[in-house]
């Protein structure tokens, strides 16, 4: 869906704009550069966001336990009394006002979750291209395999006492390390947290789903909303639609990535394809609607985009045809 932002409050707190302000060369700036070259109408905004973080003078120490939370108390109660957290459009905001935006902006990275990503001058990301598999050595030993068109960041130096934090875009397989001089590991998955000590466990986050297996260990599955869940070995959750719930998996289904297959058992094509176009960056339309409920099972290779479109057509009774210009139909 394409972005478009009404108030400076939602640019602040989009992700590729903080990765475009920041200066990162990541997918995300990249992605948020290209939005702003498609829509030059909404520069005014972007400028009134981007000099809004300006004004913002923040000391970079960490807060102490329960500092965080007293402060955004604190602010945002002032906010208010001063009428301050009222959208206003660019041309409505006065200069003397100003750092009311600084301050919303502050209430806004921190109620995120990523103010310590703001404030680290120290900091890592690993990205994965389409089709591609990799893995990351953690800098407390801990090992994350990436799928395809994945990224991971996390911070370069983790000190003794200190809570391990990453965040996950896309598809990651993690064995946390147990670390005794070391608090929690805590991914970070837009709007769920996976919260651990010692364990392996996969986190897919894609299209406004995010779904955990657990294979070893224990894990806290947490909302921004207080949903929770506790899980043990062989439980799968999905968070989706605000609503956390537990199902049943197969582990080799789930894992099937790791080894360069696809596992489908009885699922309709719609929800293979979006799986495809996820990993390989490539457009797939259904030439009827009703083919996308047919069911298809089979184990696929998932090296090789053409390999895999060959198995595919090979699992019911339809036919693949890519064209010229990139685009892949299913008649």
């Amino acid at each position: 869906m394409e972005k478009n932002f009404a108030s400076i409050e939602d640019i602040i707190a989009d992700e590729g704009f903080q990765s475009w302000y920041a200066g990162m060369d990541d997918l995300h700036s990249r992605e948020w550069a290209a939005w702003m070259a498609r829509h030059p109408e909404q520069l005014p905004l972007v400028e009134e966001a981007r000099h809004a973080l300006q004004q913002l003078v923040v000391d970079q120490r960490p807060l102490a336990e329960g500092q965080q939370e007293a402060a955004e108390r604190r602010l945002m109660l002032r906010l208010r009394q001063e009428g301050a957290l009222v959208p206003m459009h660019p041309a409505s905001v006065r200069p003397k006002r100003r750092w009311y935006w600084a301050a919303a902006a502050a209430v806004l990275l921190l109620a995120a979750g990523s103010w310590f990503f703001w404030f680290s001058l120290r900091h890592a990301s690993v990205q994965t291209a389409f089709g591609e598999i990799r893995e990351q050595q953690l800098p407390d030993g801990s090992t994350v395999v990436l799928n395809a068109n994945s990224e991971l960041r996390f911070s370069e130096g983790w000190e003794k006492g200190s809570e391990r934090e990453v965040w996950l875009k896309g598809e990651a397989f993690f064995h946390v390390s147990k670390m005794p001089d070391h608090k929690q590991f805590i991914v970070h998955a837009d709007q769920l947290d996976i919260i651990v000590t010692g364990t392996q466990f996969n986190v897919v986050n894609r299209q406004d789903m995010t779904n955990v297996m657990l294979t070893e260990g224990g894990v806290l599955v947490q909302s921004q909303d207080g949903q929770r869940l506790t899980l043990t070995p062989g439980d799968y959750v999905t968070f989706s639609n605000n609503r956390l719930q537990r199902w049943t998996a197969k582990e080799e289904t789930v894992l099937a990535w790791r080894e360069k297959k696809l596992i489908f058992e009885n699922t309709p094509l719609k929800t293979a394809v979006q799986q495809i176009e996820a990993l390989y960056g490539v457009t797939i339309r259904l030439e009827k609607e009703s083919i996308g409920e047919k069911p298809i099972s089979g184990i696929l290779p998932n090296d090789n985009l053409d390999a895999l479109l060959q198995a595919l057509e090979a699992t019911n009774v339809f036919r693949v045809v890519r064209k010229d210009n990139g685009l892949i139909i299913i008649q």
